[in-house]
């Protein structure tokens, strides 16, 4: 049983930044080619133990090597991504981001066949055969154990607001579900997945841990697929809220963002702040507000005493937190709203080539 610990924490405010992408043909639509990505031709140096793929063989997974400094993260993930597009066109594929593709149908594509997944797909059945999700997830390392989980207790608040900034996929399976984040949703119906619970300390996500593993509930550490977890392994704390993206500027905003929370977050537990606990249901609340509104969304507020949307908690963690990213991703088109437009205006084509990955 793959184990993480307590001594992986020695690193703070180093970052990781994890894509899954789709490979599609030249036309954008979606197509088996992770075997020859992955398994049948070596990847550029760069990715050398960085590529793998997903539960099915048009999603594939990236990860940068570890960013050190916060302000190298644009030339790292800048790398990563030309050399899979580069990767993929030498072997005649194309590459796409969003959170789901909007005409990937999952009844007419291949699952993997790695044994990991073969397993999910006869564990968990219905929910995981149709499994076309795609997200970001961001790596922020932290010193210390009992740091982290309170870091990750923090962070759930935030999730939403991460997520509807991203929210890029309403179409699934061929037809318009009404939601921004129509991933989000979907996703959330494998186990263990979803808003996470509050933990009390280190020792009490680790009990979780071995408990789950101890009794056949996961099979290792990786499928506790929370929306914001410590990774005992990697000793970081890994945000897994937003959608796919096209754009890295879109990716970078939202590393800026998970970055500068964790560290302020960092300093708060230092100073001995107290955490909120807050009821899981309400921050379930929230995370459906920016599935089904986006960058329209309504929130609860962090102190529970009122509402406050969207634009205004941008506002506020700009100035709070000294960064831009993010409110120039939410005064943009935003993801869903724009995939809608370009079908509606000028057709599949153009909504499948608007997906094609962008290195820089």
């Amino acid at each position: 049983m793959e184990r993480g610990s307590r001594d992986s924490f020695t690193r703070m405010g180093t970052l990781g930044i994890e894509e899954e992408c789709f490979v599609v043909d030249e036309r954008g639509r979606p197509t088996s080619g992770t075997d020859e990505l992955v398994y049948e031709h070596d990847p550029p140096e760069i990715l050398a133990d960085r590529l793998d793929h997903e539960l099915f063989k048009f999603v594939i997974e990236t990860q940068t090597p570890l960013i050190e400094d916060p302000d190298d993260a644009r030339e790292s993930l800048r790398s990563v991504r030309e050399a899979l597009v580069d990767h993929a066109a030498a072997h005649d594929f194309r590459i796409a981001a969003a959170g789901l593709h909007p005409l990937a149908k999952w009844r007419e594509l291949e699952h993997a066949e790695k044994p990991r997944y073969r397993s999910q797909l006869d564990r968990i059945q219905y929910p995981q055969h149709r499994n076309t999700t795609a997200g970001v997830h961001v790596h922020v390392g932290v010193d210390d154990a009992d740091k982290a989980v309170w870091i990750a207790n923090e962070l759930r608040w935030y999730v939403p607001i991460m997520l509807a900034l991203s929210a890029n996929s309403p179409f699934w399976n061929g037809f318009d579900t009404g939601l921004q984040s129509a991933r989000a949703k979907i996703f959330e119906g494998l186990p263990n997945t979803g808003m996470p619970t509050h933990f009390e300390d280190f020792d009490a996500f680790d009990r979780f841990e071995r408990r789950m593993l101890e009794t056949g509930a996961i099979e290792d550490r990786g499928e506790l697929w929370y929306d914001v977890r410590p990774h005992t392994a990697h000793g970081t704390v890994e945000l897994r809220t937003p959608d796919g993206q096209a754009d890295p500027d879109v990716v970078l905003a939202f590393v800026e963002y998970a970055h500068a929370l964790v560290e302020a977050l960092a300093a708060a537990y230092e100073d001995g702040t107290s955490g909120r606990r807050h009821r899981r249901e309400l921050l379930d609340e929230n995370k459906w507000r920016a599935i089904r509104h986006g960058h329209d969304a309504t929130f609860i507020d962090r102190d529970l005493e009122g509402t406050v949307d969207l634009g205004e908690l941008v506002d506020r963690e700009c100035e709070r937190l000294g960064i831009d990213g993010i409110k120039r991703v939410y005064e943009r088109e935003s993801g869903a709203s724009r995939q809608r437009r370009l079908l509606e205006e000028d057709g599949p084509d153009a909504l499948c080539e608007s997906l094609f990955l962008q290195p820089s």
